[in-house]
């Protein structure tokens, strides 16, 4: 706490010690640069400087500073022929546009070109020189130390994670800065680097087509391994989140520098060999891809599936490392393939390089030829001296392999975009206004307008983020006899055009890992077929999954469904659960046996009661026949044929007017039929009861009574039928909870009370007729009908007791069965048991159809 209170002091006595040093040195007469100049690496005077920034070198010396003394300059070693070829392609340019008479005619190009050594404290240091110069300026003490910048843009660097470092440095200054091999997404901010911009497409849209491309393939389980910088980092977590949009899972996702140790590698190493996906995804810089491969090499780790980043994947030093054939059939992205006339030949004449300016010729000549100056040390191995005059023709080595050619065309189409600005500015035409003050944030603001096109044909523009468009090759490894890999291109990516469109896989063969014509698996789980659903593992992600199959009644007819669909309640799953069929309707019907056989009992019953009407008719004067009201008999032996009839309406598909009229015309016949079973009881009761000394009662039921009487049961049965049909009459309905694979097709009641009022009032009569039924039973007669009446109605009242329960009880069709068995067992009960005997006597046994039999007294049989 105490240290932390003299904090404010401690402040303002450096502050008051700065103020006082900015004064006295403002006295001073001449402006120093603090610190040790940084001399270009190659330098050519022009009349417009242009900056360089590249890596000779890819490594440098360790030290420890001691920070007691001044530290040394950094002493780079590893030469790096990339550097050179790109530092080529830029005085290409330059020489190319100091030679024509279109573009700044009488303007020469002059350009400072610097080493960074692959050092990122070194690419700021050497871009502050650029933008500061290394002169020491004279001036008196009231002139200020300011001045116009010394260069108009900057061509370089190499990787992401400088460019950063230098663009945040310059940015404040405007100062343009032209990249051809930084593709990491971040630099597309223009609030952190307002003045960046580049020739090679963000990593934006790399990342997103990789992503699509392994989710075309079906790739859904992958390995992911990225380079420890800006570059590697961005560009896998715009992959990451592009995958996970499409449903891939990433296994592991693993970083690395080439400076880590070995352990750190070998534990990559280890991940991949206890990984189960089969697909790598590399999003490596070929330095960093350098050292993995020898990784690989020594552990002989293939049948790997790789996928690449466009800074290896069209490497022929990455492919000519890879002698045990790892990385065959790997597939990437590509920037597409590029030729400049006549670059190539410029490049390769180095001649030109052996100048004054070019301190770093001695070890780039001894490097390229594997030779010796005198003034160099002793001869190693199989080196020669160098003469300074040796050529190329022969020599193959990684400065002699053009695979980069679109890099260097990258290089290319940067410096022609600054000359097409400064063109303009100058306001150039035969010749230019050399009066024109330059400044670099007018340059910046050409640039970013410019569009034109190369004499090549290709169209160089920026977007508002400094971008050139999206177009991808995309590269495929093909091992040829010979053992050299092929780069063969099989499609084509552009982001400019519609989502559904821009990955184009061209017809071509593909070749696989260890030469494989078959696209590999690699999925965490199987894909589940139709008829099944995903059910996610368990602390597991997304891709690994159970396929479960869809329970009944719902389906799924496309592969990876995580849904089961429940189908429509008038279809069922099929037996695969694959498709949802109609459910079969089921209702009695008369094709199926229980119809048929119920309607040829139906059939029957009518036909016997026609039998039995037509004896009846035949006999009709008879006294069997003439006895207890022959026009009751004739209108029961008509009600029963009604009975048998309206069981059919019962049979067949449920329509709404077969479902209103079964359970009217049930209930009107069947109340029909009972009051004439009723009248012909009364008629038996009062018979007797008329025998009786001084009984008149017969007058008061005579058959004009019993008529009115049959009318008037009948009558309370159709005012009941009219009630249920108007209120809540019956109707077909689908029955689905009856069955889970059939429709159930029935009538529904519309309004039960209705129905049981029917029922019971049937019911009730039947009550009334079996009382009265068995009081009549002894009444003396040798042929008391009101025992067979009696039997008949206890028989009807057994079948409807029983039939409520089994009504109940019966699913479906059989519901209907029974009541239809009902209505055919009671109405054949009151046949048989009313009529049957009475045609047995007419037919077979005619002695006893007489009056006197009939009227005949006997002692009355116990019943």
């Amino acid at each position: 706490m105490p240290s932390t209170q003299r904090w404010p002091e401690q402040g303002w006595a450096l502050l008051q010690l700065l103020l006082v040093a900015s004064f006295s040195q403002a006295e001073e007469p001449v402006c120093r640069q603090r610190g040790d100049p940084e001399n270009p690496q190659l330098f050519k005077n022009g009349d417009i400087m242009l900056g360089g920034i590249f890596s000779f070198h890819t490594s440098w010396k360790d030290r420890q500073d001691t920070y007691r003394h001044k530290p040394l300059p950094l002493e780079c070693t590893s030469l790096n022929f990339r550097g050179w070829q790109f530092a080529q392609a830029m005085l290409f340019a330059i020489e190319g546009i100091n030679n024509s008479t279109e573009l700044l005619p009488g303007i020469s190009l002059g350009y400072k070109i610097y080493d960074s050594c692959a050092s990122i404290a070194r690419s700021v240091r050497v871009a502050l020189a650029l933008a500061n110069g290394n002169e020491i300026l004279s001036a008196l003490s009231e002139a200020p130390c300011t001045r116009t910048a010394q260069l108009q843009a900057i061509m370089g660097e190499t990787s992401s994670s400088p460019c950063m470092a230098i663009a945040t440095v310059i940015g404040p200054f405007h100062i343009p800065m032209i990249s051809h091999f930084a593709t990491c997404a971040c630099l597309s901010d223009k609030t952190k680097y307002p003045s960046f911009l580049r020739t090679i497409p963000s990593d934006y849209y790399q990342s997103r087509a990789l992503a699509q491309l392994v989710w075309h393939f079906g790739w859904t389980w992958v390995g992911a391994i990225r380079t420890n910088d800006d570059y590697g980092n961005n560009g896998m977590a715009i992959f990451t989140e592009t995958a996970q949009h499409l449903g891939i899972c990433l296994e592991y996702s693993v970083s690395f520098f080439r400076t880590d140790p070995p352990d750190k590698i070998q534990k990559i190493i280890d991940i991949i060999k206890a990984s189960t996906s089969k697909v790598i995804v590399a999003f490596l810089s070929h330095k960093d891809m350098d050292v993995l491969i020898h990784h690989l090499s020594d552990h002989n780790l293939t049948g790997y599936q790789w996928v690449g980043s466009e800074s290896w994947i069209f490497d022929f030093q990455i492919a000519a490392m890879d002698i045990n054939h790892i990385l065959d059939g790997a597939i990437g992205m590509s920037i597409p393939k590029a030729h400049v006339s006549g670059m190539r030949e410029f490049m390769l004449d180095v001649k030109p390089l052996n100048s004054s300016s070019n301190e770093m010729f001695p070890e780039f000549w001894e490097t390229l030829f594997n030779c010796k100056f005198k003034q160099s040390t002793s001869l190693v191995g199989n080196q020669r001296e160098c003469t300074g005059h040796e050529d190329l023709t022969g020599v193959q080595n990684s400065f002699t392999d053009m695979s980069l050619m679109p890099i260097f065309n990258n290089v290319y189409k940067g410096v022609y975009a600054v000359a097409h600005a400064l063109h303009n500015i100058l306001s150039c035409n035969k010749t230019c206004n050399n009066k024109v003050q330059l400044d670099p944030f007018t340059i910046l603001q050409h640039i970013k307008k410019l569009k034109f096109k190369t004499k090549e044909g290709d169209e160089v523009y920026f977007n508002e983020n400094g971008d050139p468009a999206a177009k991808y090759e995309i590269i495929n490894w093909q091992p040829t006899e010979h053992g050299i890999v092929d780069f063969v291109t099989v499609g084509l990516y552009d982001a400019s055009l519609p989502a559904d469109k821009q990955l184009n896989l061209q017809n071509k063969s593909f070749i696989w890992a260890q030469n494989s014509q078959q696209v590999p698996l690699s999925v965490c789980s199987e894909k589940c077929p139709p008829g099944t659903r995903k059910v996610l593992q368990k602390g597991k992600p997304v891709c690994c999954y159970d396929c479960i199959r869809c329970a009944e009644g719902e389906m799924s007819n496309i592969t990876d469904s995580i849904t089961c669909v429940r189908c429509h309640p008038e279809f069922w799953s099929n037996e695969r659960r694959d498709a949802c069929v109609k459910k079969v309707a089921e209702f009695l019907s008369y094709e199926e046996i229980m119809g048929a056989l119920l309607t040829a009992a139906s059939l029957f019953g009518t036909c016997i009661t026609a039998v039995v009407a037509f004896i009846f008719f035949r006999y009709r004067k008879t006294p069997i026949v003439r006895a207890n009201n022959s026009e009751l008999s004739f209108l029961l032996l008509f009600s029963l044929t009604l009975c048998f009839l309206c069981s059919l309406t019962f049979i067949g598909r449920p329509s709404e007017w077969s479902c209103k009229l079964r359970h009217t015309a049930f209930g009107i016949t069947f109340v029909l039929c009972i009051s004439c079973v009723l009248g012909k009881t009364i008629v038996v009761l009062m018979a007797f009861r008329a025998t009786l000394p001084g009984s008149n009662v017969m007058k008061w039921f005579g058959p004009t009574q019993q008529k009115l009487s049959v009318v008037g049961f009948t009558l309370i049965q159709v005012i009941i039928c009219i009630l249920w049909l108007t209120i809540s009459p019956p109707f077909p309905f689908k029955n689905f909870d009856e069955s889970k694979d059939k429709i159930i097709l029935e009538c529904a009641l519309g309004s039960a009370v209705g129905f049981w009022a029917v029922l019971g009032y049937i019911g009730l009569l039947a009550m009334l007729c079996f009382i009265l039924a068995f009081l009549a039973r002894k009444l003396p007669d040798n042929f008391n009908e009101a025992k067979f009446i009696t039997f008949s109605m206890l028989i009807f009242c057994a079948v409807w007791i029983t039939f409520i329960p089994a009504y109940v009880s019966s699913p479906g069709k059989f519901s209907v069965a029974v009541e239809i068995f009902a209505i055919l067992a009671s109405s054949f009960g009151l046949l048989f048991c009313i009529f049957i005997p009475k045609c047995y006597i007419i037919l077979l046994k005619p002695e006893k159809n007489t009056k006197k039999n009939i009227m005949g007294k006997g002692i009355p049989k116990s019943f």
